[in-house]
């Protein structure tokens, strides 16, 4: 039971007896130190805990995720950028649970391009910048009329959650949902209402507007390819553009406007 030099290393901090305590005292704290590591002498506690703790150097971390963006770094600073979501979540295994925290960060450069990206990791700032990139390659366009508004009403279905959007005259502003409120600002949008009827869970909000915002990604009919139905997020309509309601109508659309 001998401590050897090496292997044990030891601190010993000496109290001895003062006019307030009669007693004299003696803390001895062990195997704080990594053998493996070298340090200078004369070093106080406080700069070998800082030493061996491993900090995250903030600044090596946001340059490497410019360096991954598919867009240029001043272009993405001027993005309006907000986090729509922070939640915890849970994936149940054999072995236990893993627990993961959850963003969801919303992306647009306020002149139809808009989008949303998720991110999911132990470790939160690994998981923001996860979702910042994907909203980044997420980024779609966004039919606008006049560029201030959309072309005509439309209205989508997700889960229990019924969204419908109504195109406004100019000086209305966005009189909707507030999940919708950041949306719509973010791709440029400036005068729209909105309803929303069921459930109005901010994670189905938030999809049910972006189907009705984005084009679908599957072509029409296929589903799945396996005679199925297809994903529900590859449902996306997209806004409905001036060639399509001509169509629709049967007749060409004038601007009255002078």
């Amino acid at each position: 039971m001998t401590p050897d030099a090496l292997l044990d290393p030891k601190d010993v901090l000496d109290l001895p007896a003062s006019s307030s305590s009669p007693f004299h005292n003696r803390v001895i704290v062990r195997n704080h130190r990594s053998i493996f590591h070298k340090y200078a002498e004369g070093e106080e506690e406080d700069e070998l805990l800082a030493e061996d703790e491993l900090a995250v150097d903030e600044n090596q971390d946001q340059d490497e995720m410019m360096r991954s963006l598919p867009v240029p770094s001043k272009y993405y600073k001027d993005l309006h950028q907000s986090i729509l979501m922070r939640r915890g979540v849970v994936q149940q295994t054999g072995k236990g649970k893993i627990r993961r925290v959850s963003y969801m960060v919303l992306v647009g450069d306020g002149n139809g391009l808009v989008g949303y990206g998720e991110g999911k990791h132990s470790n939160g700032s690994t998981a923001l910048k996860a979702a910042r990139l994907a909203a980044v390659k997420n980024m779609d366009y966004v039919e606008r009329f006049e560029k201030r508004t959309i072309w005509t009403e439309m209205s989508t279905k997700l889960g229990a959650t019924r969204i419908m959007l109504r195109p406004r005259p100019v000086g209305f502003g966005l009189r909707c949902n507030p999940h919708l409120h950041r949306i719509l600002r973010a791709a440029g949008l400036k005068d729209v209402s909105a309803k929303v009827w069921g459930s109005r869970n901010k994670l189905n909000v938030i999809k049910a507007a972006f189907r009705i915002l984005h084009g679908g990604h599957a072509p029409t009919g296929m589903g799945d390819g396996l005679g199925g139905k297809g994903k529900k997020l590859m449902k996306g309509g997209g806004l409905r553009n001036k060639s399509e309601i001509e169509r629709a109508r049967g007749r060409k659309l004038i601007n009255l406007r002078k």
